[in-house]
């Protein structure tokens, strides 16, 4: 038996779409990663971008467990010396771009390498419910009901 290598032409992409209303963080952003990898898939070669395109809608009604939304820090650096800069989770959800907090989580779960830029490509995430991908026709990803911890009230 033979290890199976996918090619280009044996790449089958879908899309799909996923709420992320209500549901944890952590655990939203390791299904995402491994969606966008193609690890869900029989076919599955490491060194391939197998995934499918991922749209996220309502990222900024994510929840996080625990006190992570106040103590959670993201930070960053400006270049110049002592520039280092700091965000909490809360401060950056209720600010002007909340879906990058769901952007870094899922980013910091993929390997630190070119694959993993192309694969980002493939991610989409809309702080509200609009998005301009209702022609690519996406199939719904019901995460909630996949498993009862993936969801926490506000």
């Amino acid at each position: 038996m033979k290890t199976f290598s996918a090619t280009p032409a044996d790449i089958d992409k879908k899309w799909i779409i996923i709420d992320a209303e209500g549901v944890v963080l952590g655990r939203l952003a390791s299904i995402i990663a491994t969606r966008l990898r193609g690890k869900h898939k029989p076919t599955f070669t490491p060194s391939m971008d197998m995934g499918d395109n991922v749209i996220v809608i309502n990222a900024d009604k994510v929840q996080l467990t625990g006190k992570k939304r106040d103590d959670k820090i993201y930070y960053w650096h400006t270049g110049h010396p002592g520039g280092i800069k700091q965000r909490t989770a809360r401060q950056i959800i209720e600010g002007k771009f909340p879906e990058r907090v769901l952007t870094k989580a899922v980013q910091r779960m993929l390997p630190g390498n070119r694959l993993s830029r192309t694969l980002m490509t493939n991610l989409r995430v809309y702080a509200g419910t609009d998005h301009g991908h209702e022609a690519q026709a996406p199939e719904v990803l019901d995460v909630k009901a996949m498993n009862s911890k993936n969801s926490r009230g506000a």
